[in-house]
């Protein structure tokens, strides 16, 4: 039996103490460690390592041993009350490798300065995570589980298992430093984007900090060549702990799904920097698209214009009511008026020709010439953009369908799933946007081999036979709607808006080619899924190799035709371009776009959750007006013009 004493003093250890410490012998010092910890976990003690020599000797302790150490002097400057476990308790063994390999115990002092404890798990010791655990934790967040599912996970397995979420942080931290290998954290990131075949680009500012990052997948690279007519652009924020917005450009499939196309770090969101992104872009593509489809973001839009001349940049109309709604809410004292004020102007928005536009807009100035206000911020502000976002003019371009941003709001979200935190570093971004692009491209992949031998039901009929394994199920769909209008006698007159918007046949068009088989070169390439092919890995290197290995071969065999000092010339260059320094630093925090939050409780500084846009605060504020019986929709006192931004941060 154990018996204690004051905590000054010490505790004598019984007899099988000793006769366990010099008859046990073990064939390795793995074994030696988890026998010994059992041992004493056993009689309420904890066992920690002091030191070791790998092969020689282990400096065993218990884990209350020592003292506690302000080794960065901030013992008088924490915020928050601590204390520690330590009491300088005298217990010392040495294991040690004898002369036939076996490994033994030598004792030090066997006594302890404090009682033993009655219950075990509030040593750290004893919650350290067994080998099989820790292969588990490192395997799921490589998958990128949150921690607490980890943990979930790991009691599922082993109901008795002594670990709490610290542990699992720990090994999560050990996990990143082993993977650093003591590298700086930028040197491994473009060590593992030049192993991982990503194309990449770089701007560092005048002191040599790093001002932007361009990171395309060789995955999306794939993707965006395939289908490279439309992509889909906007910033995302609260993503990583230097507060650069993230520029997330979204492709279209032939399924009509999206997919990550490219990710930019940018130092601000101005025409030059998003000029230096498209230009990283286009080296990818290496064409103009058809259509691009962004917010009214004036320097974005100034970009789109200089470096893809020949695309057509259209407005996000989802993005433009909800900005109508948030600057003209205002200027209307009923909800009922100000519904019927929304649908006129969609009626603007949605006038398929420009007569129709004409007509639509002269009668909505009249019937709300008493909003006078609400009509001069309309004129103002969006009429002059009428090209990109009224579908007069949109309906000429090839967009597929694609009126809205919603896409790119999807993608945000779905990417913050992934990242969980807001501050992790461009590396630990990098890995999660790995894991959400390897994700999406899995999909596609696999739901492109199922429709290649997968028929649609609705479309055997051998109007269609030449389009079945050809064009997606999505395209197929389309079309069978478009045929279920020359059979119940709904059919208008031909505009040609259908097949010049999503490259599909229209009705008419389906009605032409009744009694025979439709052609297939009637169907965009956008749709096809015979001619795409997603396994071959052959295309994912860098084409501009093939150009510099000529640009070689032609140097040298021009070189021995030059005189001397155009020989020395090229040399020096040469030279001067090899020993370029390399060296990188990390980006300096930037101030976030937005209002700043109010306080940093409301969902954490690590939350990626987006601020409130302008008009979401302005409907919560006229639910609880209306809860409260009152008439007025938006209380400008409560949330001041100039407190928002136009579009509000994602």
């Amino acid at each position: 039996m154990v018996q204690t004493i004051s905590m000054e003093s010490t505790t004598s250890m019984p007899l099988s103490e000793n006769v366990y410490l010099t008859t046990s012998k073990f064939d390795s010092c793995d074994d030696l460690l988890k026998s010994v910890r059992e041992f004493y976990y056993s009689k309420g003690y904890g066992i920690s390592i002091r030191g070791s020599r790998k092969d020689k000797h282990v400096i065993l302790q218990c884990d209350r041993g020592g003292l506690y150490r302000d080794i960065r002097g901030i013992s008088g400057k924490r915020k928050k009350t601590t204390g520690s476990r330590l009491i300088n308790c005298p217990f010392k063994l040495l294991g040690k490798r004898s002369s036939d390999g076996a490994w033994i115990f030598d004792v030090k002092d066997l006594s302890h300065n404090h009682e033993p404890s009655t219950d075990i798990s509030g040593h750290p010791s004893f919650r350290q995570l067994p080998s099989e655990s820790i292969k588990s934790v490192k395997e799921m967040t490589k998958a990128g589980t949150p921690p607490r599912q980890i943990l979930s996970s790991l009691h599922q397995q082993t109901p008795n298992l002594p670990v709490i979420s610290r542990n699992i942080y720990n090994v999560k931290r050990k996990i990143r430093r082993e993977n650093l290998r003591n590298r700086p954290m930028i040197n491994a990131l473009f060590e593992e984007l030049d192993e991982g075949g990503f194309i990449y680009d770089i701007s560092q500012n005048a002191e040599g900090w790093i001002s932007r990052l361009f990171i395309a997948h060789p995955l999306s690279i794939k993707l965006a060549k395939a289908f490279s007519n439309i992509f889909l652009m906007d910033c995302t924020y609260k993503t990583n702990k230097y507060n650069m917005p993230l520029l997330d450009i979204i492709g279209v499939s032939c399924f009509n799904t999206a997919f990550y196309s490219g990710f930019v770090f940018l130092e601000r969101e101005d025409e030059e920097n998003y000029s230096w992104a498209l230009r990283a872009f286009k080296e990818i593509i290496g064409q103009d698209p058809c259509v691009i489809m962004s917010d009214r973001e004036l320097a974005l839009i100034n970009a789109i214009k200089k470096v893809f001349p020949t695309t057509s940049n259209l407005l996000c109309v989802w993005n433009i009511e909800k900005n109508v709604l948030a600057n003209c809410k205002k200027y209307f004292g009923r909800a009922e008026e100000f519904d019927i004020f929304m649908s006129d102007w969609n009626n603007v928005v949605y006038s398929t020709t420009e007569a129709l536009f004409e007509e639509n807009w002269f009668e909505f100035t009249s019937i709300h010439k008493e909003k006078k206000d609400a009509i001069e911020y309309i004129k103002n502000v969006w009429l002059p953009w009428k090209e990109k976002f009224v579908s007069a003019w949109t309906d000429k371009y090839l967009h597929f369908g694609n009126r809205s941003s919603s896409r790119v709001e999807g993608a945000h979200d779905k990417l913050k799933q992934y990242l969980q935190v807001s501050t992790g570093d461009l590396r630990e971004v990098k890995e999660k946007i790995c894991l959400v692009v390897e994700h999406e491209f899995n999909e596609i992949k696999v739901k492109l081999s199922s429709e290649k031998i997968h028929v649609h039901h609705d479309g055997t009929m051998p109007l269609f036979r030449e389009l079945h394994y050809h064009v997606s199920h999505f395209a197929l769909k389309e079309i069978y709607k478009k045929y279920g209008f020359t059979k119940d006698g709904s059919m208008t007159p031909c505009t040609g808006h259908y097949m010049a918007t999503m490259g599909l046949p229209c009705a008419h068009k389906i009605k032409y080619w009744q009694g025979t088989t439709f052609p297939l070169d009637l169907i965009h390439p956008q749709w096809r899924i015979d001619t795409l092919s997603l396994n071959s890995q052959n295309d994912l290197h860098d084409e501009n190799t093939g150009r510099l290995d000529e640009l070689l071969n032609e140097l040298r065999s021009t070189y021995q035709r030059w005189p001397l000092n155009k020989k020395k010339h090229a040399l020096s260059l040469i030279t001067e371009l090899l020993n370029q320094s390399d060296a990188f630093f990390e980006p300096v925090v930037q101030r976030p776009k937005g209002r700043p939050p109010k306080s940093k409780k409301k969902g954490g500084i690590t939350s990626t959750t987006r601020d409130p846009s302008r008009f979401e605060l302005i409907e919560s504020s006229q639910r609880r007006n209306e809860a409260n019986g009152e008439n007025n929709l938006f209380d400008l006192n409560v949330y001041p013009l100039d407190t928002f931004d136009l579009d509000g941060p994602f």
